[in-house]
């Protein structure tokens, strides 16, 4: 690969680690602390003039604690004279807010993008993206990713006869359905309405689920409440079985109480944030996305094709 310097900020530095681990490069220091005064202080430990540098740094909570330090390790690798500066953001949670849905609010999607562009972010990389027209809101290339190839070959390694694929939301049907054609498996769908915040009401399974193991499939896990929904219409329709994926398993508020609850099988998640020990239920299995991560990173350093991954 040509000059590179991977840093990462502290929200996920574990998946940082494995991502420099796939790519062969050391993980390159970064001090991170706060003043007296609460004030964040960013040092990038290592020279970047002219290299091409990434920065992971998801969105997890913290979340605005971690979005500004990201734009200040950008900021400081610009003025650095670092030649393409990538933020890699496996986890966007500001892409739920895509649309202005309510009088007086903030389009929050695009001018996290606005600041990302000013702060001198030259390409963002993310991965599966809550609202996929949220692509549209930057102003520099995008990389958007999918866990789906990891996510695949997790059950493509079970027997999948009489299985189903079931999406809780028709915004969702269309990530559901490509899931569904890799494992060649039909596909279902919930008709979701959201109450609030932290409640959902799901009226209807649309497809025959009955007698058949589903695969609860969502981009990802916050307080659960759409997959207690949909687990809780599942079973009035006769399944055999159920295990729960996301790529995103935010896991905020009620959530671990909730899925402990729940009579699934398995939980299945991608490791775009980090999840704490205390979380981690006994049916709950992480995939790690850092080689998708690790190969994009490779492919957009030597100026070859990251659509090819998939």
């Amino acid at each position: 690969m040509r000059s590179i310097k991977v840093f990462s900020g502290s929200s996920h530095p574990e998946l940082a680690a494995e991502i420099c681990g796939y790519l062969g490069v050391e993980l390159c220091p970064a001090v991170h602390r706060r003043f007296s005064n609460d004030n964040l202080y960013i040092q990038l430990r290592e020279s970047v003039r002219e290299h091409d540098v990434y920065i992971v740094q998801t969105f997890s909570p913290p979340v605005q604690d971690h979005l500004f330090e990201l734009l200040m390790m950008v900021d400081a690798a610009r003025d650095a004279s670092a030649s393409r500066v990538t933020a890699v953001v496996p986890y966007y949670s500001y892409a739920r807010s895509d649309k202005k849905d309510e009088p007086r609010i903030s389009i929050a999607g695009r001018m996290v993008a606005d600041l990302l562009k000013s702060a001198g972010v030259s390409r963002f990389l993310t991965m599966d993206l809550h609202s996929a027209q949220v692509h549209g809101f930057f102003s520099m290339p995008v990389d958007h990713l999918t866990a789906q190839p990891v996510l695949a070959g997790h059950f493509g390694v079970q027997e999948l006869a009489d299985t189903i694929v079931v999406t809780p939301d028709i915004g969702n049907a269309k990530r559901a359905s490509q899931l569904a054609r890799r494992l060649g498996v039909p596909l279902a769908a919930g008709n979701k309405r959201r109450v609030a915040d932290d409640r959902v009401e799901i009226d209807e399974i649309v497809g025959d689920v009955a007698h058949r193991h589903a695969i609860v499939f969502d981009d990802e896990i916050a307080n659960a409440g759409t997959i207690v929904e949909t687990t809780r219409l599942l079973r009035k329709r006769h399944v055999t079985g159920i295990t729960v994926a996301c790529t995103h398993p935010v896991l905020s508020g009620p959530a671990v109480e909730r899925l402990a609850a729940l009579d699934v099988d398995q939980i299945i998640a991608a490791n775009t944030v980090p999840i704490a020990a205390e979380k981690r239920l006994p049916n709950l299995r992480v995939l790690s996305i850092a080689p998708i991560f690790g190969e994009a990173i490779r492919r957009i350093n030597l100026g070859e094709s990251v659509s090819a991954i998939f």
